[in-house]
This record gives structure tokens, C-alpha cells and sequence, in this order.
């Protein structure tokens, strides 16, 4: 009985905490694109996410006195299948507060056999911020996006196959992220999930980013473990190369020992430091206060 009864505490902790930030649907009047999921949507394991079928971003405004005007959409990642809205949402959007970045996580749904849902979501609600800028208090000119794992080939996706302006993220930031569908090197649960078990060498082909990188794609900071059997380095390593041969400035920092799905929790180990380095980096670009 105690178990059942922590798992209803832990589930209601942690949509409270969720609720008192502000809810922004994507779709006001519902999708027009159906995924096929009928199902309730469900929390698994307390943050991760399942069947969403009201895609939506939960807003995390930056303290006034801190605010530098950056923003950043942040894509939890869990291979495609759901979302982990926890180690790989809230907390990464509270560590950008801190610095004065505003932060949106984004609730998107799972492709499902429709591969172009999760980019539809992720699009509609970079749109959404753009367009909101102003109300926001928002500098329009520094938007970007960031992604874990899965979520970080959304990110990378939306990265590469923009449209317009208001589809380009102004920069991307990348942990462990799956990039290639090649499945010698990919996360196979992503690929199946996103383009099914027998795909087209052409959908291969279209979302394996590192081949959709293009000279207008934004400045991207990677940070990868080389030991994580789950996403193989060989992505980040693809991308970077593909990155710099286009002249887009770009950033891998490289780990010993982190496996996956680190996020930004502390185990004692040098990967615990990795945000030290994007917090230089993001000094670098303008996007935080130097001091």
C-alpha cells in the first residue's frame, strides 16, 4: 500500500509544481494533424510523460531584474515514445531562470507512425514565442532551442529544416542528442518510433540532420558522454563536422565518463560541470550577463 500511496504523493507534487506555471496550448481549437493517439495521456516513472494529445509548453519566465531578453524552447527528450518533463524540462528551465533566460518546456506529441508531428509542435510553439516577443519582453533576435536525447533531434531538426525566420531558432543547444536516423549508428527506438521499422532510404535521408545542415543553420553547443551505449558520440561527432564544413561556429565538449541522460543532476563526476561551459558559452554569444 506505501508504494501506491508515494507514487500518488510524488504525482501530485509534481503537477502542482507544473500547474503554477503557465500553461500555453499550441493548438487553442486542437490540432488538425492527428497523431492516431486515442489514449489518456499518462505519467510514468513521476516526470516522464506518455500519449500526450494536447501538445502545449509550460512557461518559465525569468526574474525582471535578471532578464537578459533570451529565451530558449527546451525539447525533453524519451526517444520518441514520451517526455522527460522533469530532469529534462522544469529543472533545465529553472537553471536558465537563474541566469536570467526566460525558458518554455514543450509538452509535444509522439509521432506514432506521422513523423512530421513532432516538428509540427516544436515550429508552432518557436512561432508562438516569436510572434509573443514583444508581450514577453523578448529580444526576437535571441530565441533558440535546446533538446536532450530524442529531443535533441527534434531540436536539431528544427534547426535544419526551417521555412522561414520564424521556424529558425537563433542558436541550439545539444545534450547526448540522437542526429543521424542511420541505424548503424542511431538510437533505434527514435527511428522506429519517429519513421517506423522499415523506412524509405529517403526518410533516412531527411531526418538524419547532420545531411540537412545548411551555412544558415544556427551556432549549436553540443556536450556528449563518450561511454553512452544508449546514443552512440558518432552523432554529436557527425554533426559537429557537418557544422563546421558549412562555417557554422559550433562547440563539442566531451565527457570520459556520463553515460545518458545525465541532464543537469550531480553524481560526482567531471560531467557534473558540463553547464559551467554552456554558461561560458552562452556569455560568448551575448545571450547572458558576463558578470
Amino acid at each position: 500500500m506505501k508504494p501506491l500511496i508515494y507514487f500518488v504523493l510524488g504525482f501530485v507534487a509534481l503537477w502542482s509544481t507544473i500547474t503554477a506555471q503557465e500553461k500555453i496550448l499550441l493548438y487553442p481549437n486542437g490540432p488538425k494533424d492527428s497523431n492516431g493517439i486515442t489514449e489518456a495521456e499518462t505519467l510514468q516513472r513521476a516526470d516522464f510523460v506518455t500519449k500526450i494529445s494536447e501538445p502545449r509548453m509550460y512557461f518559465y519566465p525569468a526574474l525582471k531584474e535578471k532578464a537578459t531578453g533570451a529565451a530558449v524552447l527546451i525539447c525533453p527528450g524519451g526517444g520518441y515514445s514520451g517526455v522527460s518533463v522533469v530532469k529534462e524540462g522544469e529543472e533545465i528551465a529553472k537553471w536558465f531562470n537563474d541566469l536570467g533566460v526566460t525558458a518554455f518546456v514543450l509538452y509535444y506529441r509522439m509521432p506514432n507512425g506521422h513523423s512530421k508531428i513532432p516538428l509540427e509542435d516544436a515550429q508552432t510553439a518557436l512561432k508562438i514565442i516569436k510572434n509573443s516577443a514583444q508581450k514577453w519582453n523578448l529580444d526576437k533576435n535571441k530565441i533558440g532551442i535546446m533538446g536532450f536525447s530524442a529531443g535533441g533531434h527534434l531540436a536539431s531538426t528544427v534547426g535544419t529544416h526551417f521555412k522561414s525566420t520564424l521556424q529558425r531558432p537563433d542558436f541550439m543547444i545539444l545534450a547526448y542528442p540522437v542526429v543521424t536516423m542511420n541505424k548503424d549508428s542511431t538510437h533505434m527506438g527514435s527511428r522506429v518510433n519517429l519513421i517506423g521499422k522499415n523506412p524509405t532510404e529517403k526518410m533516412v535521408k531527411l531526418y538524419s540532420n547532420e545531411l540537412q545542415v545548411t551555412k544558415n543553420t544556427p551556432p549549436t553547443f553540443i556536450v556528449h558522454a563518450i561511454d553512452d551505449k544508449t546514443v552512440p558520440i558518432f552523432n554529436s561527432k557527425q554533426l559537429l563536422k557537418a557544422l563546421k564544413d558549412k562555417g557554422v561556429p559550433a562547440e563539442l565538449h566531451t565527457f570520459e565518463v556520463g553515460g545518458h541522460g545525465f541532464g543537469m543532476r550531480t553524481r560526482g563526476i567531471p560531467v557534473d560541470y558540463w553547464p559551467d561551459l554552456l554558461k561560458e558559452w552562452l556569455k560568448k554569444r551575448d545571450l547572458i550577463q558576463s558578470k
